[in-house]
């Protein structure tokens, strides 16, 4: 497989022309994107095949996918449901939301309903404190969510809305 470098420089040693390859792992963010977004998740064997590209340790591949919320290393459904629980969401209940979801679709934070359709997670801030709780339904923002609301998300979901 060929290396991928952000930068390369030629020089010069001992006669022998050589390319150096920066190691700033600059690309790596962009190509787990690019992974996530075909296949809809990350595997082992993709993150082993990346890192063999870039020229790093696998470790430090799996290290990035599993630090940011929105990679994922398991499959997930088709709708991923994220519950904000930054801290200006808990303040305003996002663990309630998050209970009533787990009480609907039947599953904890995390897991996907026996359908393979709906994937409940919990995520660090997304940008929508003052409209909190908010949540995420794939890429949608949805904020000022209650328990209340939460049989409307997914009926939503459920009809394809």
């Amino acid at each position: 497989m060929t290396k991928i470098c952000s930068v390369e420089k030629k020089i010069r040693s001992e006669g022998k022309d050589l390319i150096l390859c920066d190691e700033t792992r600059s690309e790596l963010l962009p190509i787990l994107r690019r992974v996530q977004d075909r296949k809809g998740y990350i595997s082992d064997k993709d993150m082993q095949e990346i890192a063999d590209r870039l020229g790093i340790h696998p470790v430090e591949v799996y290290s990035v996918v599993t630090f940011y919320s929105f990679l994922n290393y398991e499959k997930q459904g088709s709708t991923v449901i994220r519950v904000s629980n930054c801290i200006s969401n808990l303040l305003a209940g996002s663990k309630k939301v998050l209970r009533e979801f787990e009480k609907e679709l039947k599953i904890k934070s995390g897991q996907t309903t026996k359908d393979k359709k709906i994937t409940l997670k919990e995520t660090s801030c997304i940008g929508m404190c003052d409209k909190a709780p908010a949540i995420m339904v794939n890429d949608k923002l949805v904020g000022n969510v209650t328990p209340k609301k939460v049989q409307q998300v997914i009926k939503g979901i459920r009809n394809g809305k």
